[in-house]
């Protein structure tokens, strides 16, 4: 009877064993991830990762717009009134939008918090807000400019989202060297446990999956523009760029952790019911470019030829 016991007592030791040995290897395949989002000062500047990678979309974005407008016998000139008008919007954009849809009753509810509207440093961006000011900009920048230089609306935004979907690539990236905008927990090998946010499980890096997801659908744009131009109609790529983008992001936001509290008791958060609107026009957009069937590069009007006068030479 003893021995039994004693075979008992050994055989679960050996289980407790087993089992702690599985998990230290489990643990062995997370990331531990603890980046400074600080990539250095200069004085009391602190040059953030997120700052970097932020930039470094415009950067992409200037040099796919040279090739469009070079491509298409556009005047370049008017890449530097397009820039600023998609920083400011971007920036504007997506600080109104993260107010307004997450926290209103903090940045309206007290002049405290009202002032940090104005502050974007202190983090807190949508990227749905910068969606809908980026519209707008664009409309604006189509009425000004786009008439007399044989372009419109939709051409413009045809262009635009392929590079947006790159710039949208690098926030994300800026977004996990943030550790922030992760998932729930995972037993995936891959998850991540963000120390620097106290962090003791491992999460769904879903700020690699965005950003990859971000960058098949620009590389797969880019295909298409270059090899398929002439194939597609006007509409196409910003439809299948709404469709993609935000119909990827619908997806992943079911293993996202709430970005804010009033998010836990609802069925869909916030930027579910946000991308909606954005999946729903872009399938209307993709029906459209096929019914218009409208050229999707710019049509230059053809200089009037002259005919030659036949009246008669003066006499000497």
């Amino acid at each position: 009877m003893q021995n039994l016991h004693h075979t008992d007592g050994l055989y679960a030791l050996i289980r407790i064993f087993a089992r702690i040995n599985h998990c230290s290897m489990l643990n062995l395949l997370y990331v531990h991830w603890h980046v400074n989002p600080i990539l250095f000062h200069i004085g009391s500047l602190e040059i953030r990762w997120y700052g970097l990678l932020f930039v470094s979309g415009f950067v992409i974005g200037w040099y796919l717009f040279k090739w469009f407008f070079t491509r298409e016998k556009v005047d370049t000139k008017l890449m530097d009134p397009l820039l600023y008008t998609l920083l400011i919007a971007t920036i504007v954009g997506a600080r109104l939008g993260h107010c307004i849809f997450y926290q209103p009753d903090y940045y309206f509810g007290s002049w405290a918090g009202f002032w940090e509207i104005f502050m974007p440093w202190k983090g807190g961006l949508a990227s749905h807000g910068g969606a809908i000011a980026l519209l707008l900009a664009m409309w604006w920048f189509a009425v000004h400019y786009g008439r007399k230089n044989d372009f419109d609306f939709l051409w413009i935004m045809d262009r635009l989202c392929i590079t947006v979907a790159f710039a949208g690539c690098m926030i994300r990236l800026g977004n996990l060297f943030n550790s922030e905008i992760y998932g729930d927990v995972t037993t995936l090998p891959w998850g991540f446990i963000f120390d620097l946010r106290g962090e003791t499980e491992p999460k769904h890096p879903t700020q690699l999956y965005e950003a990859l997801s971000y960058l098949l659908l620009g590389l797969a744009l880019v295909w298409v523009y270059k090899y398929k131009l002439d194939k597609v109609h006007r509409g196409f790529f910003f439809g299948l760029f709404l469709l993609g983008c935000f119909g990827s992001r619908f997806l992943i936001e079911f293993i996202k952790e709430p970005q804010v509290e009033f998010e836990q008791t609802m069925a869909l958060d916030m930027g579910q019911i946000l991308s909606i609107p954005f999946i729903l026009a872009g399938i209307g957009l993709l029906v459209y470019a096929a019914k218009a069937k409208k050229p999707a590069a710019v049509v230059h009007p053809q200089p009037v030829r002259k005919e030659p006068t036949h009246f008669a030479r003066p006499l000497n």
